[in-house]
């Protein structure tokens, strides 16, 4: 347990200070009659040793109070001594002694806190260098992946001179690598941005089965080298339906995009991937159903945790940070996302947001 050390001269003056207060409860005791029970204060300069001096001084300054206090049933002498003297300044040695003791407690207490503040003030602060570290390294790192991303793509349309079959194969996979890489890195830019300053939106009336069926289209791409099938339907009806939010259009496609490509990834070949949008009283409700491997029971609290990769199937591979980006925007939007199992298997990701009133735009 670390000791508070005091300069000489402060030390001086502080014994000084205890000495003096000592001596003046001396002078009470001892002038008074002894059925008066003076000892109660000398539980000021206790507390003042306990405070500045340290454990050994603050039991000696103890013991010698419990002396002079049971030195007073004899000096002076005034007649018999009675059995209430005796228990009176036993009751008061009994205080002295655990007042002596709680606060040296309370002493090593406060010392422990301090301790432990300063521990979590040193732990965050090496969080926020290490946050800012990997929020610069990714900035960093964007410029020079557009870059190469340009000159692969500028070889591809054989700006640069006519490249073979197999030379185009290569370049198409050395620029799906490098857009790859690209999303990572702008997807932690996003996250450390968001924590930081906030998700900022721009809202406007939004309708999610227009954008479900934009994104499920974009990604025809994955789905069919996966052979996975993608369906979108309405819940217990067939026919198209209107799910207006007020949200921003770029942040929702990227739930969306996020939401089926773990679907996707995580299906079955021949497989299908659905996609249920239902109207409720007051949200609009959207779910994304797989075949694949299902959560498991431990796991599922950890889902939309950053950088949380568990050990199942599902979650074997990606960065950790889709779930994570997509419930920043979801919360970020009014809403709540949850993720659970689907009976007989696979899994359901699904979140609701609130619905726009009719009065606040057109519908065509």
């Amino acid at each position: 347990m670390a000791k508070q050390t005091l300069e000489p001269s402060s030390r001086s003056q502080l014994l000084w200070i205890i000495v003096g207060l000592f001596g003046l409860v001396i002078i009470l005791e001892f002038s008074t009659p002894p059925e008066y029970v003076m000892g109660y204060l000398y539980i000021s300069p206790i507390l003042i040793a306990n405070s500045q001096l340290g454990r050994r001084s603050t039991f000696q300054l103890t013991l010698v109070a419990v002396i002079l206090t049971l030195l007073n049933i004899w000096i002076p002498k005034q007649g018999e001594v009675q059995i209430s003297m005796i228990v009176n300044r036993l009751v008061t040695i009994f205080a002295l002694i655990v007042t002596s003791f709680l606060s040296y407690r309370d002493r090593q207490t406060q010392q422990i806190l301090v301790q432990q503040q300063a521990q979590l003030q040193s732990q965050e602060k090496i969080m926020n260098v290490r946050e800012d570290f990997a929020s610069t390294l990714t900035h960093d790192l964007r410029t020079p992946l557009l870059g190469a991303i340009e000159t692969l793509q500028a070889f591809d349309r054989e700006q640069f001179g006519t490249i073979h079959a197999k030379q185009k194969t290569v370049v198409a996979t050395m620029i799906r690598s490098h857009q790859n890489s690209l999303r990572l890195v702008e997807t932690l830019l996003d996250v450390y941005r968001n924590e930081t300053e906030g998700l900022q939106l721009q809202l406007e009336p939004i309708n999610l089965a227009i954008l479900a069926e934009d994104v499920a289209t974009s990604l025809l791409r994955l789905s069919t080298s996966r052979s996975v099938y993608l369906n979108l339907h309405y819940g217990e009806s067939d026919f198209r339906k209107f799910l207006w939010v007020n949200g921003d259009a770029f942040q929702l496609r990227r739930v969306f995009t996020n939401l089926l490509t773990n679907a996707i990834n995580h299906s079955p070949r021949g497989a299908k991937v659905e996609v249920v949008l239902e109207i409720q009283s007051s949200y609009q409700v959207v779910q994304v159903l797989d075949v694949g491997s299902g959560i498991k029971i431990d796991e599922k609290p950890y889902l939309f945790d950053r950088f949380y990769q568990g050990q199942s199937d599902r979650l074997a591979t990606g960065s950790g940070l889709g779930l994570y980006l997509t419930r920043q925007i979801i919360e970020a939007h009014g809403g709540t996302i949850w993720a659970e199992n689907r009976i007989p298997h696979g899994a359901i990701f699904g979140f609701r947001l609130p619905t726009l009133p009719y009065s606040s735009h057109d519908i065509t």
